[in-house]
């Protein structure tokens, strides 16, 4: 961890119960109360409908691949060692889709395909943040 060189997400208010879960490797969501839709990034206004009656809800981690990308430049000089990495946003089965990587898997793309199904994955990087990410089931 303290050679982590990568941008590091910096909480929110709004988000604290988000990194609160991830640390324990747990994945939570806000979902709004009036139009019953889940969705992601955390706020505290539904992107939907834009009421505030909103709550939290554990996501059961899975999903799908809905895109990705497999990146053979690093966008950043923390990245350098990781090339090629998997990229990708991942459809979770409560609805909302989140920007992720695949981990634990070649970066091939015959090794990966649109609605492969994932399961979610920790990585720790700091004390205060752990990183959800996805393998194939």
């Amino acid at each position: 961890m303290a050679d982590y060189t990568k941008p590091i997400p910096v909480p929110q208010p709004e988000s604290d119960r988000y990194w609160e879960g991830t640390r324990r490797e747990e994945l939570w969501l806000r979902t709004c109360l009036d139009c019953d839709q889940a969705y992601f990034y955390p706020r505290d206004i539904c992107p939907k409908c834009h009421s505030r009656n909103t709550d939290w809800i554990r996501s059961s981690g899975k999903g799908t691949i809905s895109t990705f990308s497999i990146a053979h430049r690093a966008p950043h000089p923390g990245f350098v060692g990781d090339v090629p990495y998997i990229a990708a946003i991942v459809e979770l089965e409560e609805g909302p889709r989140i920007p992720t990587n695949i981990v634990g898997v070649d970066p091939e793309p015959e090794n990966l395909d649109i609605g492969m199904p994932v399961q979610v994955v920790f990585e720790k990087i700091t004390d205060e943040i752990t990183l959800p990410k996805f393998e194939l089931v």
